[in-house]
C-alpha cells in the first residue's frame, strides 16, 4: 500500500488560516453565521478553524454544534454491519434560523454526507442559507449536486484512492492529509 502527502503540518496551518480569512472575507465578524462541524471527522476541522478565528478575534462569538447525520443518510439499511452513530452536540438555545449555516466536513467525495447533513440540520431551524466548508475536495466523484463554498485542496483520485485526514490529540504527532492506495503495484 502506497501513500503520498497532501498537506503536511505547515501546510495545514496555512490552509486552515485561509479557509478562516476566505469566511471572515464573506461574513465580517461572523455575524448571522454559525458553524456545524459533521460528525465524526468534520468536527476536528470545525474545532481547528474556530481556533484560528478566536486567534483573529478573541472575542468572536459564534454559535457552534457538532451533528451526526447517521439516522439521515440515504445508505442507512444497506450496510451488513450495523453502523455506529457518533454523538450529536448542541449547545442549549443553539438555532439555525434565520442563520447562514457553515456546515464543516473533511472530505467532500460523493456528497452524500452533506446531503443527510442538509437534511438533520433542519431539526434546528430553517436557515437563511447554508454554505459548505471542506479540508480536501475529491473532485470528479460527486453522485449528488453539491458543491463546496470553501475548499482547502481540491484532487482527482482514482477509485482505488483514499484520502485519509490525520487529526492526532498528541502533541508529537503532525496534522497530515495523504491519499493511499489501495492498489498493489
Amino acid at each position: 500500500m502506497s501513500q503520498r502527502v497532501l498537506i503536511d503540518r505547515r501546510r495545514m496551518e496555512l490552509t486552515l488560516l485561509r479557509l478562516a480569512h476566505q469566511l471572515l472575507e464573506h461574513h465580517p465578524r461572523l455575524a448571522g453565521c454559525c458553524m456545524v462541524g459533521i460528525q465524526p471527522r468534520g468536527v476536528f476541522l470545525a474545532r481547528r478553524l474556530r481556533d484560528v478565528l478566536a486567534r483573529l478575534y478573541p472575542d468572536f462569538e459564534l454559535p457552534y454544534a457538532e451533528l451526526d447525520v447517521t439516522f439521515h443518510r440515504d445508505d442507512l439499511r444497506r450496510s451488513s454491519t450495523p453502523i455506529v452513530p457518533e454523538s450529536t452536540h448542541v449547545p442549549p438555545g443553539f438555532s439555525t434560523e434565520d442563520r447562514v449555516v457553515v456546515l464543516v466536513d473533511d472530505v467532500l467525495y460523493t456528497g452524500r454526507t452533506v446531503q443527510a447533513a442538509l437534511s438533520a440540520i433542519l431539526a434546528f431551524g430553517r436557515p437563511r442559507s447554508t454554505e459548505l466548508l471542506v479540508l480536501v475536495d475529491r473532485r470528479r466523484k460527486r453522485e449528488l449536486p453539491i458543491e463546496a463554498h470553501y475548499v482547502g485542496i481540491a484532487v482527482d483520485t482514482l477509485d482505488h484512492e483514499r484520502v485519509l485526514v490525520r487529526w492526532p490529540d498528541n502533541p508529537d504527532e503532525t496534522d497530515l492529509v495523504v491519499i493511499q492506495s489501495q492498489r498493489h503495484v
